[in-house]
């Protein structure tokens, strides 16, 4: 199998953003590769003893993504193309973009689903212990709290700044036997938090089928019984089956570590399924849109009780009063 390639020419800065703008037209991946040095810290993790030249660091990035050749038509292609590089233009508004042009190219197959395990190891978020389920537990961390996660093709390994605030802000507000919603659940890592920190039942959606099945896999590893667990396929916005499949006024803690593009419209039906004091935990909000998030979930009827930075990523954590 083929893949075909194209690769952004940008700049270190917009990094990110440019990674969140694929993801938001459904591009799910992308590689980075910049001359930025690596720290100590990030050394250790990838387990480099001799890191490479990098060369030096003239702020320039390229991010490549890929299309399979054979589960997309060249028109196809083409017309996904032709939104990235309108979303590009928009996204000059905000940052700067350098280049902002597009290399197209072509590679062989590659076992994407493995060969990035390289890079995820085990690793301390204040003090819950993250660990792959292919690495093993190292004696002095017995008895800590644990969650063992394979994203397999989903997202969610704990290490992306959302993930860690919305955890942080779990470990902040969720009281034992709470309810808990998980909104684009994605590898049920939020989901697994909450119930080793206490939560008596999680509900968890996603567009993606795939993330269900990795999810309750996730479950299995970690013993978690999968009855602590109901997870539906669907966006919560407009499928009005799924709302009623999900309940009203049914949850303590609603989390949604997305998109703010995708937060902005699910405000509206996120009040409907909280209980009157129930907390409403966002976060995968790039810092350029935290205004549009906060209005969104201001017109819903919300109070904001909280906002947290991390990097370029933002935590807005909002109460039903």
């Amino acid at each position: 199998m083929k893949w075909n390639s194209y690769t952004i020419h940008t700049t270190v800065e917009a990094e990110d953003i440019i990674v969140a703008m694929l993801d938001e037209l459904g591009i799910e991946g992308a590689m980075i590769e910049n001359h930025v040095p690596l720290t100590k810290e990030e050394i250790g993790e990838m387990f480099i003893d001799f890191p490479a030249d990098l060369g030096e660091d003239d702020g320039t990035s390229d991010v490549t993504f890929y299309l399979d050749s054979e589960a997309t038509t060249e028109a196809e292609r083409e017309q996904l193309l032709k939104k990235v590089m309108l979303a590009l233009e928009e996204q000059k508004q905000y940052v700067n973009i350098g280049e902002g042009t597009i290399t197209p190219g072509q590679t062989e197959d590659i076992d994407w689903i493995n060969n990035w395990k390289k890079f995820f190891s085990s690793f301390y978020l204040d003090d819950i212990l993250i660990k792959p389920t292919w690495e093993t537990l190292k004696p002095e961390d017995e008895g800590k709290v644990m969650i063992e996660i394979d994203p397999g093709v989903s997202f969610g390994t704990g290490k992306h700044e959302t993930t860690q605030l919305c955890i942080r802000q779990l470990r902040k507000y969720m009281k034992s036997g709470d309810e808990v919603l998980d909104l684009g659940c994605g590898s049920g890592i939020l989901s697994i938090v909450a119930l080793k920190l206490g939560a008596g039942h999680v509900v968890g959606t996603d567009i993606d089928d795939v993330c269900l099945t990795s999810t309750y896999e996730n479950f299995d590893v970690n013993h978690l019984d999968r009855s602590l667990g109901k997870f539906y396929c669907g966006n919560l916005i407009d499928d009005t089956d799924l709302q009623k499949q999900v309940g009203e006024e049914c949850y303590d803690i609603v989390v949604a570590n997305i998109l703010a593009d995708v937060i902005i419209p699910m405000a509206k039906v996120v009040p409907a399924r909280m209980k009157p004091g129930a907390m409403f935990i966002t976060s995968g909000i790039i810092d350029f849109k935290e205004e549009q998030v906060k209005e969104a979930i201001l017109a819903a009827g919300l109070e904001i009780v909280e906002i947290n930075h991390q990097g370029e990523w933002v935590n807005i954590t909002a109460r039903k009063n």
